[in-house]
């Protein structure tokens, strides 16, 4: 009996490559990848307990302090990343997390804009057993917000503010004159009182 797949309907052929891309599920994987098995029930737990993420605050602390037991990725283009990025970030793609770059032992703190992107990148380590990976809570928009644009309190540095770069000499503001007096209104001619019997 001679079949040709030509004179098959469309329904057929797509019946037929679902058939064979299961038989690949079941047998084997074709990229060479392993199994990966999610816990739902640890990532809800962690993700309820704030165990998934850093503060702003917290990041802007180990900054300042100079820690260097963790490792911050900026989630974000090229363009993005030199135009501006936290002080110890280094650039990663998303699609370059998951590689010989990342050791599964190490602390690593995920940013992008607004953290969507990182919280898909922190489910992706997850999925791969990178138990240290976390998300930096609202990302670099809640940096901008409350680490790098908060007007200083005082002269000496506070926690969670950036001290200048080390030999940069920060010029005093400059002196700034008052503005001459402003002329007194001119006052109304004072009417004469008339004077009479």
């Amino acid at each position: 009996m001679n079949i040709s797949l030509a004179s098959w309907s469309l329904p057929s052929k797509l019946a037929l490559v679902a058939l064979g891309l299961g038989a690949l599920a079941l047998f084997g994987d074709p990229y060479g990848g392993g199994a990966v098995t999610i816990q739902p029930r640890e990532l809800a737990a962690m993700v309820q307990k704030e165990v998934d993420h850093v503060s702003v605050q917290e990041l802007s602390d180990w900054v300042l302090q100079g820690r260097t037991d963790y490792r911050l990725i900026d989630l974000r283009d090229a363009t993005a990343y030199a135009a501006y990025h936290i002080p110890t970030a280094e650039n990663l793609l998303i699609t370059e997390l998951p590689g010989d770059s990342l050791a599964r032992n190490e602390k690593i703190v995920l940013y992008s804009e607004g953290g969507i992107h990182s919280a898909q990148a922190w489910f992706l380590l997850q999925a791969e057993g990178y138990k240290g990976a976390t998300i930096l809570r609202g990302g670099l928009d809640e940096w901008n917000d409350r680490i790098l644009h908060r007007a200083p309190a005082a002269s000496t540095p506070t926690a969670g503010t950036l001290p200048p770069t080390p030999g940069a000499t920060v010029a005093a503001p400059p002196a700034v004159k008052p503005p001459p007096p402003a002329a007194a209104p001119a006052a109304a001619p004072k009417k004469k009182k008339k004077e009479g019997c």
